[in-house]
């Protein structure tokens, strides 16, 4: 061999301990920096995940840094992208549309980074874990409660935004819920729309629209969320409406709680945002050590997951959401 060839065999060899050297050692972080990506901070739910998972967080020893997308694809993707360049340790990500991350997820698993899909599913091998509520199970409650409420009658489904994963199997589980009383001739569904983004000027619109379609012969609303809830009670209360329609909701948001206790919304659905924000945390933070997860998981579109169970809450319950100190009674007007 020349010298000229080993003095470049050497080199080579060099350069590549230094590349190996300049990576981050993952694992072995004691103070993990997590990156948590959310769809849009603007929805006072996400706002709320964000304080109580970086509390727990932090409690755990780990930085956080937080990205909104404001509701854009390619924002959450170009903030991804930042967030690895930063050699960020674990990312936990709230999709705002799951399938235009594939590619950039496939690059955060390349460069070691752990990856959590946070309350909302994204369908790809390279998430190490799903933490949600049984979204399923959501929608079944928000079904059934309006089925209590409703035996018989007209009713319009709104659905979560069409990007949205969670907004699939809340429906399929308000149908599972609602099905009997259709197959018997009860219930009549007179159609369904998606509400883009979740907006609650979006449902307001379809709401009066379908209103004015069905000459206010509407029994029922089934809404997605406390948001849509909100626009469709509006339209409701245009009509002079409001507390005659049932209407669903979830997410236990404020003005969705004082609506339940004053009649003009049926129910609600509380996911404890603090447990899932604390849990997912702490799943974060043993993901990045590599210690083993003690929880029960289950497989969700070949994604391991782990579900938490949602508690559904009307006027009668109300009082859950003292007793976990999400709420005050002042600030529900109790």
């Amino acid at each position: 061999m020349s010298r000229f060839t080993v003095r470049r065999t050497l080199l080579a060899v060099l350069a590549a301990t230094a590349a190996c050297a300049s990576l981050p050692a993952f694992a072995s972080k004691e103070k993990p920096v997590i990156g948590f990506s959310i769809d849009d901070l603007r929805v006072e739910r996400w706002a709320r995940d964000r304080d109580f998972f970086i509390e727990a967080a932090k409690g755990l020893g780990a930085e956080v840094s937080v990205q909104s997308a404001d509701g854009d694809s390619a924002k959450q993707v170009a903030q991804i992208e930042n967030l690895i360049s930063k050699k960020v340790d674990a990312l936990v990500i709230v999709p705002k549309d799951g399938p235009t991350l594939i590619n950039v997820l496939k690059e955060a698993k390349k460069a070691g980074i752990k990856i959590i899909s946070y309350d909302r599913l994204i369908k790809s091998p390279d998430v190490d874990i799903y933490i949600s509520f049984d979204n399923e199970r959501v929608g079944f409650m928000q079904g059934e409660s309006l089925m209590k409420a409703l035996p018989k009658g007209n009713v319009y489904v709104l659905s979560g935004d069409p990007g949205d994963n969670n907004a699939k199997l809340f429906k399929a589980g308000a149908m599972k819920a609602m099905e009997p009383s259709i197959k018997k001739g009860d219930i009549k569904i007179l159609g369904e729309q998606a509400v883009v983004d979740w907006l609650p000027a979006n449902a307001l619109k379809i709401a009066e629209n379908v209103l004015t379609q069905f000459n206010n012969k509407i029994d029922g609303f089934l809404a997605p969320n406390d948001g849509t809830a909100g626009g469709v009670i509006q339209a409701l209360a245009g009509q002079k409406l409001a507390g005659k329609v049932p209407v669903t909701g979830q997410d236990a948001d404020l003005a969705a709680c004082k609506r339940v206790l004053a009649g003009t919304q049926t129910m609600t659905i509380y996911k404890s945002l603090k447990l899932i924000a604390t849990e997912s945390a702490k799943v974060s933070v043993a993901l990045v050590k590599g210690e083993k997860l003690n929880y029960k998981t289950v497989k969700v579109d070949n994604v391991e997951s782990i579900l938490l169970d949602p508690i559904a809450l009307t006027k009668a319950n109300m009082d859950i959401l003292v007793k976990d100190n999400f709420y005050t009674k002042e600030q529900l007007g109790m």
